[in-house]
């Protein structure tokens, strides 16, 4: 029996057995190469474009792609985007489209930030824009069908911000939210409300009919009342929104507006193809996994080209800019010592410390003081000319705060509005921002901040044009919140003006207070007045616009 010793014994080689056992350029005989010195052996052995080097670069290419969109940040962006084109994109166009969508899948709140990159690269390189909208397409269709909504949500914001930077047609945008409303549910309902949230300001300069369509679709869902209460306050919460003129909801932050809008190309992917015409959409899977080209070197040269006519001669230009300041950094050192004597530092605070030191002093003193005349002595010796808006606030934020309404802030309110014209515009400033944002208020809130308005109108202490004016009495411009705020406003006002004299405020000769408050562009909408204003008790002042629709 042979011994296993004898077995495992090394046994003598011959000289044609050392060349056929002779390591190749691959293992280095045993020996550990870094990576950076096995690539430039290679080259310098003519292994250029062989299969190893090329599945070695194509790692490197999708590490470092990956890499730049996870380093991406509203901050430094606009850096990221050339360190990202100088990759070879072109050939790992599939990378970029994946690496996308698995970050943005992870971290929806930096969405904007990934459609900005994809932006600039899509300005340049289109092919990779198109190929990332039908990735996105085909993942929107498969959530919709499987129900899966926290990536249907994903994958519509995505859409939404790619609509905005002009990379995806607004077509594409108004398909997706019809498909989203045709059969609603709380969660395609939920997934739409987002999805024009983040793009409706865009859709609106661009197709406000369909938008239109689209709240009126929202609207009848919202009448239907079959959803959850959740995703009716949401659908409530975006007709604030729309009302507002989507203000707070820019299409695209500045610091992520790095495309002229001429420059930019979009892309018409329908969500819907049609099998029939042979138009299915292709996600190209294979680009995502590696695959030998026999014109490997050719690509790279032909892509180095492309890159020095996208990017410029700008890598160049830096580093004769670094020899020069190392030459001379000297000489400014020695500059920038004899400046820094004569130069005055200009320190400006951004953390608003004024503003909260004053907010704080406004707030101890109404609770402080004993009566209406004592705090606004105090009040106006305390605040400078510009601030009144953040007294007015501040003195309506804590009227709204007390258990029950007192007339302490309404005498001083009024004895703010009759000193200076400043307090009237403030106040009135605040009250578009409480009538707006009624249904985010408690009933206690919309009590306490109506009777106060109602105080200072009874008093003419601010004109009624100014706050009635923006009351439109219909319908389509009320919701639940405010017409509750309304009802409450004019209720506390008929108690302390009567029925006669309010009813000649609202149908008096101020076309303005009288068109709001009873429309007259149509019959429906005047109808509606009338009966609101008799459902709450005050018939008597519709009678001058009953005779309108007798």
């Amino acid at each position: 029996m042979e011994r296993r010793g004898d077995a495992s014994r090394k046994r003598p080689s011959t000289g044609d057995e050392e060349q056929i056992a002779r390591p190749s350029s691959k293992r280095r005989g045993g020996i550990y190469v870094p990576p950076y010195r096995a690539i430039t052996e290679d080259d310098d052995a003519g292994e250029f474009g062989n299969a190893e080097y090329q599945r070695r670069s194509w790692n490197a290419l999708r590490k470092s792609i990956t890499g730049l969109v996870n380093k991406a940040t509203a901050a430094n962006v606009r850096h990221v985007a050339p360190e990202l084109l100088a990759e070879n994109l072109v050939r790992g166009r599939g990378l970029l489209c994946r690496a996308l969508l698995r970050s943005q899948a992870a971290c929806p709140d930096f969405t904007d930030v990934f459609a900005a990159l994809a932006a600039v690269v899509n300005a340049r390189l289109p092919c990779v824009g198109r190929l990332l909208l039908v990735r996105l397409v085909l993942r929107v269709r498969r959530a919709h069908a499987s129900g899966n909504r926290h990536q249907l949500a994903a994958a519509a914001a995505f859409v939404a911000h790619l609509v905005n930077q002009g990379v995806a047609h607004d077509l594409l945008a108004l398909e997706l939210l019809a498909l989203l409303l045709d059969r609603p549910t709380d969660g395609t309902v939920e997934v739409a409300v987002g999805f024009a949230r983040e793009c409706g300001a865009a859709l609106g300069e661009s197709c406000p009919r369909g938008l239109d369509a689209v709240f009126d679709n929202l609207r009848g869902i919202l009448h239907d009342g079959d959803i959850d209460k959740r995703v009716q306050f949401m659908i409530e919460d975006l007709f604030a929104i729309r009302k507002a003129r989507f203000r707070g909801h820019p299409p695209v932050r500045a610091e992520l507006d790095l495309i002229e809008a001429d420059d930019q190309v979009t892309h018409q992917v329908e969500l819907s193809s049609s099998l029939e015409h042979g138009d299915e959409l292709d996600p190209e899977v294979h680009l995502d996994v590696f695959e030998p080209s026999p014109s490997f070197a050719q690509d790279e040269a032909a892509y180095e080209d492309l890159k020095r006519t996208i990017l410029g001669s700008a890598g160049d230009e830096n580093l004769d800019q670094d020899q020069d300041q190392d030459q001379c950094s000297d000489d400014d050192d020695e500059a920038s010592g004899d400046e820094s004597a004569e130069t005055e530092l200009t320190i400006r605070d951004d953390t608003d410390t004024d503003l909260i030191n004053l907010r704080r002093t406004i707030y101890l003193t109404l609770m402080s003081s004993v009566g209406s005349e004592e705090a606004g002595h105090k009040l106006l010796s305390v605040v400078r000319p510009g601030q009144e808006l953040e007294l007015c606030t501040m003195l309506v934020e804590c009227c709204k705060k007390e258990k029950t309404y007192t007339s302490y802030y309404g005498r001083l309110a009024q004895r703010l509005c009759a000193i200076d014209r400043a307090y009237q515009a403030g106040f009135e400033a605040c009250f578009a921002g409480q009538y707006s944002a009624a249904h985010r208020m408690a009933t206690d809130e919309l009590r306490a901040s109506a009777r106060l308005y109602a105080h200072l109108l009874a008093a003419d202490a601010l004109p009624w044009h100014a706050i009635l004016g923006r009351v439109r009495v219909t319908e389509d411009d009320t919701t639940s919140s405010s017409r509750i705020f309304i009802k409450m406003l004019f209720q506390d006002l008929a108690e302390q003006l009567g029925i006669r004299a309010l009813s000649n405020k609202m149908n008096g000769e101020d076309t303005a207070v009288r068109d709001a408050l009873f429309p007259r562009d149509c019959a429906k909408n005047t109808r509606f007045a009338i009966n609101f204003f008799t459902a709450i008790g005050l018939g008597g002042v519709t009678e001058a616009a009953r005779k309108l629709i007798v």
